[in-house]
């Protein structure tokens, strides 16, 4: 068992790609559709670099891997790179997707339009509540979790987003691992323990918020106290112990699904 460790290239048809690329190839496509939008058909690298917020050297770099190289003077034709992209990423044909928890987190995810343009088809929402059993969201009626194995069967479902509490997330993914799914997106806050041969990427908002708390923190502390009219530099405040246990002080913040 392992969990959510990635391996150092992927297989298939992109065999030979560096994870590292792969995870900077959805950025890329993003900054492309937003310049295919405002009209543009070629870019050079140090324009799409920027708007990827990469280097130019390690974007041409991970494109010589998809065997696009942009030609001198001109640049890449945006139409092409995209489709480059795309391909390589599995994106020219639809993915069924089933959404598990429909909780506020669920919902949102559910009423994204986002995935059906980027070829992800929401094939169906599950829940164990019953109360929320039978509603709708979306276009969805929400099914009992009791037919995660049935809905998975019917709907070819390609990847399992978990988006329950997280004591439940982890029988959850055993389900759908057992199901024959092997590509969850888990928004649960733990670590999911899968076997060989399932790829599991981790989204934990509270994480990402601690992180840039931290940010915010080391900012405030390195600006200077700005001197009062009449006086002197004022002496710096005791912080407010507000969070006794934890990491800098904070307490860390629970995740809710």
């Amino acid at each position: 068992m392992h969990s959510n460790a990635m391996p150092p290239e992927i297989s298939g048809p992109s065999a030979g790609i560096p994870e590292a690329t792969v995870a900077r190839l959805p950025v890329y496509l993003r900054a492309l559709y937003g310049l295919a939008e405002r009209g543009i058909s070629t870019v050079a690298s140090e324009e799409l670099a920027a708007a990827a917020g990469v280097n130019s050297a390690k974007l041409r770099k991970d494109l010589s891997h998809l065997g696009s190289y942009g030609i001198r003077g001109v640049g890449y034709d945006v139409d092409y790179l995209v489709y480059q992209v795309s391909r390589t990423l599995g994106l020219t044909q639809d993915w069924p997707v089933v959404i598990v928890g429909a909780g506020n987190l669920g919902r949102a995810l559910a009423n994204y339009g986002g995935f059906v343009s980027r070829g992800f088809t929401i094939a169906a929402m599950l829940d164990a509540d019953p109360a929320i059993v039978g509603t709708r969201i979306a276009r969805l009626t929400v099914r009992p979790v009791d037919e995660l194995e049935a809905v998975v069967a019917r709907h070819k479902v390609a990847i399992g987003v978990i988006a329950t509490p997280a004591g439940s997330a982890q029988g959850v993914c055993d389900r759908l691992v057992a199901a024959g799914v092997t590509s969850i997106l888990n928004f649960a806050p733990l670590v999911l323990s899968v076997p060989e041969g399932v790829d599991v990427r981790k989204v934990d908002l509270s994480i990402e918020l601690q992180i840039l708390a931290f940010h915010a923190q080391r900012r405030s502390t390195a600006r200077p106290e700005a001197e009062p009219a009449g006086g002197p530099p004022r002496e710096p405040r005791e912080p407010r112990d507000r969070h006794p246990a934890g990491v800098n002080g904070m307490r860390p913040i629970a995740a809710q699904a």
